[in-house]
């Protein structure tokens, strides 16, 4: 094994820094998927378990939406919600009990909710409700993407080092080229941001600037 002093920060930018790194690129078609842009993690300094990285995030997000949307493109929302009792959690819940737990993010609770700087078109957007990790597992997400004839798939939200990785490993598994744009992904450590922004840019996604995501969105149609 490799071993370094270096920060996981200093090693992303060095990643991101190489004029030889190859990238997937971009496809015909993609779809945007906004992974739990939810209160229990956008509303830092109400709930514990918020974070931020980039606070133009939200906004970035928002011009994307904007874009998927004038070109008739998927835009898909997820979130986290549990039953009262929290059985619906699984294992996964089980390591702590607290308020600011996973599988006390109860349906209808604030914690579940969008956060209101989001612009979601409740007509045109999608909306899934996933219990774990990726955004592929158990919700219909698959199947909308076959629908669309996609072969390109977005990621924004959180966290990098959590449901990010999660579903860019499923997209990528499924054969789809995956982009993440970095300023439009946030986790609760800088070092467990940038050390899996390291390893999506590695491995499976290609983790760009927004503003080049933006460039090539608004190229199209």
């Amino acid at each position: 094994m490799e071993t370094t002093t270096k920060t996981a920060k200093e090693i992303y930018a060095e990643v991101k820094n190489n004029p030889t790194r190859k990238l997937f690129g971009f496809g015909k078609k993609a779809v945007l998927v906004n992974i739990d842009p939810q209160k229990a993690y956008t509303a830092v300094g109400q709930f514990n378990s918020a974070y931020e990285t980039d606070p133009q995030q939200l906004h970035y997000v928002n011009q994307l939406a904007a874009q998927f949307r004038r070109l008739n493109w998927p835009v898909v929302w997820t979130y986290v919600a549990y039953m009262q009792s929290g059985e619906d959690a699984g294992v996964w819940g089980t390591r702590t009990n607290t308020p600011d737990s996973l599988q006390n993010i109860k349906f209808g609770s604030e914690r579940a909710s969008f956060d209101e700087r989001l612009q979601i078109d409740p007509q045109r957007d999608v909306i899934y409700c996933k219990k774990m990790p990726s955004a592929f597992f158990e919700t219909q997400l698959q199947s909308l993407l076959v629908w669309h004839q996609v072969d390109t798939v977005i990621l924004t939200g959180g966290s990098t080092s959590g449901c990010i990785r999660a579903t860019a490993v499923d997209s990528l598994s499924r054969g789809y080229r995956t982009i993440v744009p970095e300023q439009c992904v946030a986790d609760k450590h800088e070092s467990y941001h940038y050390a899996n922004l390291t390893d999506l840019a590695l491995k499976y996604a290609d983790v760009l600037d927004v503003s080049t995501v933006l460039d090539w969105v608004r190229q199209q149609g």
